[in-house]
């Protein structure tokens, strides 16, 4: 039997990266920093890029835990019981939070948060790895250790944020404090929560199947429901604004459900259907085919629900235990429970939608695929 050649980075650079499929994770490069090799980077515009080459052991870590390479996808795919289309789930309801200072700041239902805020004070989290305003519709990677960190980390973003590149500069940040450890020295993180799109949830499972740092040290997932990502500055640079005579200062939200959805200061919602928002996805997103986040131990979303409300698909059971956990306190309460809103389509409803836009997202990634050239951006 002839032994497989190990496929390194330079491998990752030609088959994922030139060929325009790179999501911008940053799982290479997390894995890579966890591991003390240190030999990648992101560069200027988040892709993954050789630090120091002379650093690189050629061991394939960082190909081997691309969601694009597929290498341990059957194992992943064994482990969660996966089928198609959207992968296992054992229910999925609609919720929000109780807390109404959480709902006022949340895109959906407020339930990631709640959530979050529930794990962090019971002990069940260290902190989460989220994404925080950085200039008006910019954002950020953080780790959140504390309650007003999350509410503050509420709300949709759909812009491009490697959340797993800065866990890894965290992981080998608690490696360093565990070896150094005095009374003085930084708080430990040894179980975080991460809320991520299907390529970083994937890219973290496909760690832990092979027990890579530092995945040991992700506790709960909470997947995205994700069509795509874009590039914020595209949707000001384009026309969907000015056609609609609606300024930047007008917006006060964002969200996408089955379209885009433009909540201006006024309280009015504006629709732009996604075809046109496909204008401005990255070319990766295009070509992806993972809409359900099938990984996660919830995946959550707007779609299916009413407003203010939170689509969860429950996939694992420490998902359905923290589901029932938070119900039980309080936190959060199913649609129609101790409110007047509609109850929405329904379970069968909200697993259809979910199901159609899988298939939609999945159809678009195969045609895009087949279009030659689709280089990044």
């Amino acid at each position: 039997m002839t032994e497989e050649r190990i496929r390194s980075f330079d491998n990752l650079m030609s088959e994922v990266i030139s060929a325009g499929i790179c999501g911008k994770c940053g799982g290479c490069v997390s894995v890579c920093s966890a591991n003390m090799i240190r030999a990648l980077k992101l560069d200027e515009n988040g892709f993954p890029t050789y630090a120091e080459k002379d650093r690189c052991l050629e061991c394939g870590l960082c190909y081997i835990i691309c969601p694009q390479t597929h290498c341990v996808r059957d194992e992943v795919r064994a482990r969660f019981k996966w089928e198609p289309p959207i992968g296992y789930y054992s229910d999925v309801i609609s919720a929000q939070s109780t807390d109404r200072e959480i709902l006022d700041v949340a895109t959906d239902g407020g339930v990631v948060t709640a959530l979050l805020v529930h794990m962090l004070e019971s002990g069940f989290i260290d902190g989460a790895v989220v994404s925080i305003s950085r200039d008006g519709f910019g954002r950020e990677p953080s780790v959140a250790v504390t309650r007003e960190e999350l509410i503050s980390a509420a709300g949709s973003h759909f812009g491009e944020l490697p959340h797993l590149e800065e866990l890894g500069d965290r992981y080998t940040n608690y490696v360093s404090a565990v070896r150094y450890a005095t009374r003085a020295a930084p708080r430990k993180l040894n179980r975080l929560a991460v809320v991520g799109t299907p390529c970083q949830i994937t890219a973290i499972r496909n760690m832990q199947a092979l027990a890579m740092m530092p995945s040991d040290i992700m506790t709960f997932t909470i997947g995205l429901f994700c069509m795509q990502c874009f590039d914020l500055r595209k949707l000001l640079e384009k026309d969907f604004l000015s056609r609609r005579n609606i300024s930047l200062d007008d917006i006060l939200g964002m969200n996408i459900k089955d379209e885009f959805i433009l909540t201006l200061q006024s309280g009015i919602n504006v629709r732009i259907p996604m075809r046109e928002i496909e204008e401005i996805a990255r070319p990766a997103c295009l070509k992806c085919q993972d809409f359900a986040n099938d990984f996660a131990d919830i995946s959550v979303g707007g779609l299916g629900s009413p407003d203010k409300h939170t689509t969860v698909m429950i996939r694992t059971l420490k998902g359905k235990m923290m589901i029932a956990d938070a119900l039980a306190g309080g936190l959060i309460r199913k649609t129609g429970e101790g409110s007047s809103e509609k109850a929405g389509p329904g379970h069968s409803g909200m697993v259809s939608l979910v199901k159609e836009f899988a298939e939609r997202k999945k159809a678009r990634g195969a045609r895009y695929r087949s279009t030659p050239g689709g280089k990044n951006d």
